[in-house]
């Protein structure tokens, strides 16, 4: 981000979804705030910064999440940076503190010499006393999902289904990329809308059988069990899977073949999914041995260590996906 002008359209790019999708006068005003802060902070001190902006629904609640990822320095001394009154880009908000008063959650991710990851998430309703409506479903979610370069749409996708004490999640990515690619992966989407309380195995057969005439995708299914503290997933092509702990790490491998075109018969797998462990999926636009340098990242929120694996192991030339499950607090 280094145009001055980028950090007043990513504001008014923020107030126009804001008002798009029901955000009341006050939330949409923060969330503006907060996009001024940290654009102008990336543009002002940062190396090879990005804002994303997306929203999400989850268990019935919908929010606006904003993500700031830059390359560097990095923030040496947190706690300074969080105070009032200390502003890093000498704007009107004041500073990071400002940001994290503003949002409904706040998180940060920052090492010197690194760079930082900050996450800002903005919730539409709100409870007595202007608390905000977070998903129950007990389970916390985090996701990116970006367009190869050059392109304005991405061809992979992704969605979660919360009932009881069970996330169905899937990942697709459209066979290359560009709006081919976007046509597929929604197909496969559509699909999942309306059938998502199908196992893994069925749901990857029958996503096989809607994505004929497409050029076909990448698709992987799982089921995520709370009780059970079980994962189920199928899949076909190169979506990959890691269930990953601090003192565990295993991989989640689908099938060979592309939904629409050639599948095998449909395998089911299964495997633990122990308390405190995070379940991350991606599209095979992130390399496949990524690793977390730091243990503190299995802490933070789902979306901040999805941003991590996107922005440390992107391969910077596909469409890429990555979405971070774990269990939630009720």
């Amino acid at each position: 981000m280094g145009d001055p002008s980028r950090v007043g359209e990513a504001r008014r790019h923020a107030a126009e979804m804001a008002t798009r999708l029901g955000f009341d006068a006050t939330q949409a005003g923060k969330l503006a705030l907060a996009v001024n802060e940290l654009g102008n902070n990336l543009l002002r001190h940062a190396t090879g910064g990005r804002l994303l902006l997306a929203a999400r629904e989850l268990a019935g609640t919908l929010a606006i999440e904003l993500l700031s990822i830059d390359d560097g320095p990095g923030m040496a001394d947190l706690q300074a940076c969080m105070r009032d009154g200390f502003s890093t880009a000498g704007s009107a908000g004041q500073g990071l503190g400002a940001v994290r008063r503003m949002a409904d959650d706040f998180d940060v991710h920052t090492r010197a010499g690194d760079g930082s990851l900050i996450l800002a998430r903005f919730y539409r309703d709100r409870e007595p006393g202007d608390r905000p409506r977070r998903p129950n479903g007990g389970f916390a979610v985090g996701a990116v999902c970006l367009a190869a370069p050059g392109e304005r749409v991405s061809g992979d996708g992704w969605s979660v289904a919360v009932q009881d004490d069970r996330a169905d999640v899937v990942v697709v990515d459209g066979l290359g990329h560009g709006p081919d690619a976007a046509d597929a992966a929604m197909a496969a989407l559509t699909l999942f809308d309306v059938r998502h309380g199908a196992a893994p195995g069925a749901y990857v057969e029958r996503a096989h059988a809607a994505l004929r005439g497409t050029r076909g995708a990448a698709v992987g299914a799982y089921r995520l069990d709370r009780n059970s503290h079980r994962v189920r997933f199928a899949g076909a092509g190169n979506i990959l899977g890691r269930v990953i702990s601090g003192i565990g790490d295993r991989t989640l491998i689908s099938q060979n073949g592309t939904a629409g075109l050639h599948v095998r018969a449909v395998q089911e797998q299964e495997m633990e999914w122990p308390q405190h462990a995070l379940v991350v999926l991606h599209s095979d636009g992130i390399q496949s041995r990524w690793q977390f340098d730091d243990p503190t990242l299995l802490q933070r929120d789902p979306a901040i260590v999805a941003a991590f694996v996107l922005w440390k192991f992107s391969r910077g030339r596909d469409d890429a996906t990555v979405v971070v499950v774990r269990r939630a607090e009720r």
